[in-house]
């Protein structure tokens, strides 16, 4: 069974930069044609694309959050993590990873870790 478990800081203060991992058993990510997502959804909001690192280790980003957002992958641990810069309270969110398993499905998903930006 494919489980992944979302490790942040939970509260963070503005201007910061965010770190949140995911940590992934059951599946490598390196498999071929998996790509490995971040989610958010702040507070009465719905689901937000982030970005994803693929199998190969290419990254993909939303136009909203190309300029803040970085995802990278240490394959050693089997773990992708999302940084987010210039933090703002808009950044409040509950930040998930997930799977996606091939055709644009998000097969597999983390309980997701609440991060709170505020001073």
């Amino acid at each position: 069974q494919v489980q992944l478990q979302e490790s942040g800081p939970g509260l963070v203060k503005p201007s910061q930069t965010l770190s949140v991992t995911c940590t992934v058993s059951g599946d490598s990510i390196t498999t071929e044609y998996h790509a490995w997502t971040w989610i958010r959804q702040p507070p009465g909001k719905g689901l937000e694309y982030m970005g994803a690192i693929a199998y190969s280790g290419s990254t993909f980003y939303s136009p909203s959050h190309k300029s803040r957002a970085s995802i990278s992958r240490d394959t050693s641990k089997n773990q992708f993590t999302l940084q987010l810069s210039s933090l703002t309270p808009e950044d409040t969110a509950v930040y998930y990873c997930a799977r996606e398993g091939g055709m644009g499905q998000y097969d597999f998903w983390g309980q997701g870790t609440q991060v709170t930006v505020s001073s």
